[in-house]
């Protein structure tokens, strides 16, 4: 697993800020509270997503309602990216889920659910995040917390990464099995019928015997039980048959009824329909009265339409044209008559300008007095004519104004006249249909009513023809061969009834029997059980020890390679051994074995560093089959000095350490951060997280 980049929105002293990794030994660089471990926060929240502590107080910047982290991170040749997010509600912060995706090459494979992302993320690294915090993350202050705790806590904690305690546990476990197939040994034993196999085998065969002779009886009362029961199905066949014919007599007589009652409701329906025919001829005939009423209407308002000038050969739509000509004329004429007033109140005004002037009011001339009289006298003989003129007029409008008023009416009533004709044809040729099928139903009733006088006779003639009287000896004959019969049966019954007791009885008796073998087999069975148990537990508690010798072999090589490789050559080798509990000791060139606590402050930071590399390492290769490919280093230089170099010598040595694909490592030294292929600085500025990449 590789880290490429981690994104950080309102997490702690970081606003928005984009950290990016490569392959080898990364540096994040800076000063006391300037956010550079937020970033190993952030990385152990986006993965696994739980708290490091009760809340998520310590990750959320102070005064955000929402943040979020984003790590992009290479496995196996395949790019992945996990978010997760954070959101206030009220006092408290919790994980926000609808940020919760996982992608694979862009593809979202998770999303949503904590358990779902969890698996995969297991899936794809090989780490939890119990694991990643006990192997990966060596948080601040926390590098030598397996070498300070007592030996059995720590054999305890690293068997349980190892996965020996699990042989401790199954070995524990395998005590309640033990105990619970002796108990179970211990209840078969004292069952009854265990312990009184022989006697019900005795039972079994007793019973197996009644059972036999019952048998053999049962065979000589079916014969008898046969007869009788031959003798009764031939009396009951012909009392059926006798039966048979009261019932088809009863069934005549009521057909006879029903045929008579059919008939009646005939008749009174014919009764009604002939009413019904005759009401609907009447009816149809008035209408036709309306109808002929309606078309002498209709012809003494086109005979109006063509006195006033109407072509009443034309559609009725074309007469709205004939009558709309009216108004046009009586416009003209209108017109005509205001002309000619308009042309008199001109010569009246020319008059009276004549009168008082000597000068002609078109040309301004002056005029001659017998002149301007001629004028005068034939100005007003024009408008003598012009008066007459418009009287005529007023004559005319009037009349075609009345022959309009005549055309109009017309037209409206024969308008009304057509559309009442149209309901009314409508209305005829329903009631004529009405009538044609009244007359039809009519001539159905009386086929019916014939039909039926025909039934009725046929039915009488076979009512005739029946004779009941050996129906009471036939049924007192079978009512005795019934009671012989069941008889028979009752006491047939009864053994067949002793019968089935008896057969119940052996099936039980066989059921206890084959259960008290199959329990006899299972005690068997379970003192085997309880011998392999024995064994398996013995070898549980054997291989534990076994394993545990060889996981501190291995685990010894893997700290001694690690820490030869942090000590400079210069510096005396640290020679490592480790006891049974996993508690590392120095030996000394005399022998002596130095506990971890006499060592300095130094030595015990390489130690510990050494102590947890090796045991991730040999931790993934058990459990995944490959080496640990990322290291998460926060403060690793602590109890380390830059005045002895042995900051530096850590650093150079880290630098060199190629067995992990990728180590990252947050420090205030500048020191330890030279030695480092990729240094990221961060710094504060008003409160905000400011980064910088050197190399």
């Amino acid at each position: 697993m590789k880290i490429d980049v981690v994104q950080l929105e309102n997490i702690r002293s970081h606003v928005k800020s984009t950290v990016p990794f490569t392959r080898g030994f990364n540096c994040v660089v800076g000063g006391v509270g300037c956010g550079k471990s937020s970033v190993m926060y952030a990385v152990d929240f986006a993965l696994f997503g739980g708290s490091v502590t009760r809340s998520f107080d310590y990750l959320l910047r102070e005064g955000a309602d929402f943040g979020k982290v984003t790590v992009q991170f290479s496995q196996n040749d395949k790019t992945y990216k996990i978010t997760r997010g954070l959101r206030r509600k009220g006092v408290g912060i919790s994980q926000d889920s609808d940020e919760l995706c996982l992608y694979e090459d862009d593809i979202l494979i998770a999303s949503v659910k904590n358990d779902a992302v969890a698996e995969q993320i297991k899936a794809i690294t090989g780490l939890d995040r119990e694991l990643y915090r006990e192997i990966v993350w060596f948080r601040q202050e926390h590098l030598k917390e397996l070498l300070d705790v007592a030996s059995r806590d720590r054999q305890k904690r690293i068997d349980e990464l190892f996965g020996v305690s699990n042989y401790e546990v199954a070995w524990s476990n395998i005590v309640q099995y033990q105990r619970d197939y002796e108990t179970e040994k211990r209840v078969y034993a004292k069952d009854s019928d265990v312990i009184n196999l022989e006697g019900l085998s005795n039972d079994y065969n007793r019973i197996s015997e009644e059972y036999t002779l019952l048998e053999m009886e049962l065979d000589s009362f079916d014969q008898k039980l046969i007869f009788a029961k031959c003798s009764l199905e031939e009396a009951d066949q012909n009392l059926k048959m006798l039966e048979d014919k009261k019932l088809k007599v009863e069934e005549l007589k009521r057909k006879e009824i029903q045929v008579c009652t059919s008939l009646q409701n005939v008749l009174s329906t014919i009764a009604s329909l002939n009413q019904r025919v005759e009401d609907k001829k009447t009816l149809v005939d008035n209408l036709r009265q309306r109808k002929n009423s309606m078309d002498s209407q209709k012809n003494l308002f086109l005979t109006k339409l063509e006195q006033a000038g109407l072509p009443i050969n034309q559609p009725f739509d074309q007469l709205t044209l004939f009558l709309a000509s009216f108004d046009d004329k009586i416009s003209g004429l209108r017109g005509e008559q205001e002309a000619a007033v308009k042309g008199i109140q001109i010569d009246q005004k020319r008059i009276s300008q004549l009168s008082q002037e000597n000068k002609c009011p078109l040309c301004i001339q002056p005029l001659a007095g017998q002149y301007k009289t001629d004028l005068l006298q034939r100005i007003e003989q024009e408008n003598i004519q012009r008066q007459k003129f418009v009287n005529h007029v007023r004559l005319e409008i009037a009349d075609v104004q009345k022959t309009k008023t005549i055309a109009s009416e017309a037209y409206s009533g024969l308008q009304t006249c057509l559309t009442r004709e149209t309901d009314l044809n409508v209305r005829i040729s329903e009631e004529e249909g009405n009538l044609t099928k009244l007359i039809v139903e009519l001539e159905n009733q009386q086929k019916i009513e014939c039909e039926q006088k025909n039934q009725n006779c046929v039915i009488q003639a076979e009512i005739a023809t029946f004779d009941l009287t050996d129906l009471g000896t036939a049924k007192t004959r079978r009512d005795q061969i019934f009671q012989q019969y069941y008889a028979l049966d009752s006491e047939f019954r009864v053994k067949e009834s002793h019968k089935k007791d008896l057969l119940k009885r052996i099936d039980e008796v066989k059921l206890r029997i084959d259960n008290a073998q199959e329990k006899v087999e299972k005690i068997e069975k379970i003192e085997r059980g309880i011998e392999i148990l024995g064994a398996i537990r013995d070898a549980y508690r054997s291989i534990q020890p076994k394993l545990r010798i060889e996981f501190i072999k291995v685990l010894r090589n893997f700290i001694q390679q690690v820490l030869d490789s942090l000590i400079n050559n210069e510096t005396p080798l640290l020679n490592i051994i480790i006891d049974e509990t996993y508690t590392p000791y120095v030996k000394s060139e005399l022998g002596i074995n130095r506990e971890v606590s006499n060592l300095s402050g130094g030595e015990r930071t390489l130690l510990a560093f050494a102590y947890r590399l090796g045991l991730g390492q040999l931790i993934m290769q058990s459990q995944n089959g490959y080496g640990l490919s990322l290291l998460m280093l926060d403060e690793p230089t602590e109890n380390l000095g830059s005045e002895d170099g042995s900051i530096e010598r850590l650093a150079e040595a880290i630098s060199r350490f190629k067995a992990i694909e990728q180590i990252i490592a947050v420090t205030h030294s500048e020191v330890f951060a030279d030695k480092a292929e990729h240094v990221i600085t961060i710094e504060k500025d008003a409160d905000v997280s400011k980064l910088s990449i050197n190399r």
